[in-house]
């Protein structure tokens, strides 16, 4: 079975596009994806790159792009979402920690969920405790934790694993040490994974 390593960041706005399909992608394409949380405003920062923030015309390119490939993969979004996200290292310290226990993807889903569909900035605490109860986890321990010198140095260390790895975005896939930037890539991702070039 193929294995990828899907390394996306909760505040990347095209990550929601892979985060709410990828559950029914990898049961078509029998694909086993690794769901890999990472701080992308640290890896920007390195590269002094700013995204869309403060670019009125690119932004309204990027919900324009989002709102016509969530409708081709049927996915329900309420455009624009509140951005940029004001925790964007809290929301995947919580990810990351939630990998390790089990339920960091349901909540991933969750919080996309809540920032697309109900308008919710991700980084707020009303969105991550939300999101938390939604995967039956008690979110002051939890939001507690996840704010610890050791997640905290956790996502640290995830992050440099990304950087050394070539990943400067995200959504980003990583086979075999090929980096397929961009939810539009997933499927080149696979077909490297299954047979080493692209068809």
């Amino acid at each position: 079975m193929p294995e990828i390593d899907f390394w996306f960041s909760i505040g990347s706005t095209y990550s929601y596009l892979t985060v709410m399909r990828l559950d029914d992608w990898c049961n078509e394409h029998d694909a086993t994806v690794h769901w890999r949380p990472f701080n992308v405003r640290t890896v920007m920062s390195q590269q002094q790159n700013i995204p869309f923030a403060g670019k009125p015309v690119k932004s309204a390119y990027m919900w324009r792009d989002i709102e016509r490939r969530a409708a081709k993969y049927h996915i329900h979004a309420q455009l624009p979402a509140p951005y940029p996200i004001s925790d964007l290292a809290l929301a995947n310290q919580v990810a990351l920690m939630g990998m390790s226990d089990g339920w960091g993807k349901e909540f991933t889903q969750a919080l996309y969920r809540i920032w697309f569909e109900d308008g919710v900035e991700a980084g707020s605490e009303s969105a991550l405790s939300e999101a938390l109860f939604r995967c039956q986890q008690d979110p002051r321990p939890t939001l507690a934790r996840a704010r610890g010198p050791d997640i905290q140095a956790a996502l640290a260390t995830a992050t440099d694993t990304a950087t050394r790895l070539g990943v400067f975005g995200a959504p980003s896939f990583v086979v075999r040490g090929e980096v397929f930037w961009g939810d539009d890539r997933l499927d080149d991702a696979l077909s490297w994974a299954r047979v080493g070039h692209v068809v």
